[in-house]
């Protein structure tokens, strides 16, 4: 960490800036990009100079091995604004520890700390006006990786690309979900990426989640790839059970993402006292909670809605309602971790950053 990044980074700015055309009142998720974009390049072995520039479209050859292989990793993290005008980001070394893991498992070169890290609040700095104060509003920040060599021999590429674009975004409301159990299709399979945060494993996901969509639910709770008796995760998110006050989640593994917010909420929730218990979850437990009235709640977990109630799961066509409850655990474990990110509560883990 030591180098002085400002040196270390070449910095080209627009001429002028987009952000008075944007409505901040009404955003849709992902669809707007701040004016500049991080790019850093790997060749000949190592990574070149690193460029703050215009956000952009980019040229690439067709035979660029990321069309063809895949070969492609991200991440999702936030920035938020307080009071004072201060930007602050949330566990952002677990995101960059993890996407060195993905680009490891995806044959890629790791990237160092200086750019990613250093790169990315050199850039919220330039970038700070579009991160907007007040609870709900935040800067989504999306760093990228994709193989742009050339050449459509089957092997992994010597030439990449690592990207940081901005998108600024209001509270993410979902409305009620309803999920679908599987029980034929996979997320992910012992000795596969799925504990990677690579494209291909949401590519995947689509065509099951379209069918779930075509019956009526928002989204899929995933099981194990082998007997499908296991819970693992809900759509692109980790999944949490509250039986009777017992949060369950299943434990990670080479099948389910180690999730940020996940396990920021399974401190959280120890702090407060919740027993948690982070175990292999089955299909049969849940349906039999479900049944005899001990089910509380189901939620998700992850960066863009930071905890997403699910009001209802169907599984093998049978639909079992969620009962509405007062104290629920997903709303107060959702107010006591945003707080900490908007710096309205004390950060006693140290999770915080100041840009």
């Amino acid at each position: 960490m030591g180098l002085n990044i400002q040196s270390e980074i070449d910095i080209v700015r627009v001429a002028s800036s987009k952000i008075n055309e944007v409505d901040f009142e009404n955003l849709t998720f992902g669809n707007v990009f701040t004016d500049h974009m991080l790019v850093c390049d790997f060749k000949d072995g190592a990574w070149q100079k690193p460029v703050i520039k215009p956000y952009e479209p980019f040229l690439l050859d067709p035979s660029a091995k990321v069309f063809h292989y895949g070969q492609a990793i991200f991440e999702g993290m936030k920035a938020y604004k307080t009071e004072d005008d201060s930007i602050w980001l949330f566990r952002p070394e677990e995101n960059y520890i993890r996407f060195n893991k993905s680009a490891e498992r995806m044959c890629m070169p790791e990237v160092p700390e200086t750019v990613f890290l250093d790169g990315l609040k050199e850039i919220l700095k330039i970038e700070k006006d579009w991160v907007k104060k007040g609870k709900g509003n935040t800067l989504y920040i999306r760093p990228f990786m994709i193989a742009i060599g050339s050449g459509v021999v089957a092997q992994p590429s010597t030439q990449y690309r690592f990207m940081i674009i901005l998108s600024p975004a209001r509270a993410y409301y979902s409305g009620e979900v309803k999920v679908l159990v599987a029980d034929y299709y996979s997320r992910a399979a012992n000795g596969g990426i799925g504990a990677a945060k690579a494209a291909g494993n949401y590519s995947g996901q689509f065509y099951p989640t379209k069918l779930a969509n075509q019956q009526g639910f928002q989204q899929v709770i995933w099981t194990d790839d082998s007997t499908h008796t296991k819970l693992e995760e809900a759509g692109t998110m980790n999944v949490f059970f509250r039986i009777n006050d017992t949060l369950y989640t299943a434990p990670t593994s080479e099948r389910i993402l180690d999730g940020v917010t996940r396990k920021s909420l399974i401190d959280l929730a120890k702090r407060e006292g919740i027993n948690v218990d982070v175990r292999p979850v089955l299909v049969s437990e849940l349906v039999e909670a479900a049944k005899n009235g001990s089910l509380k709640e189901i939620f998700g977990a992850g960066t863009a809605a930071v905890v997403n109630p699910i009001v209802g799961f169907s599984y093998q066509d049978t639909y079992y309602e969620l009962p509405k409850i007062e104290n629920s655990f997903a709303l107060d474990l959702k107010e006591k971790l945003t707080n900490i990110q908007y710096k309205l509560a004390e950060d006693t883990f140290g999770w915080t950053v100041k840009v």
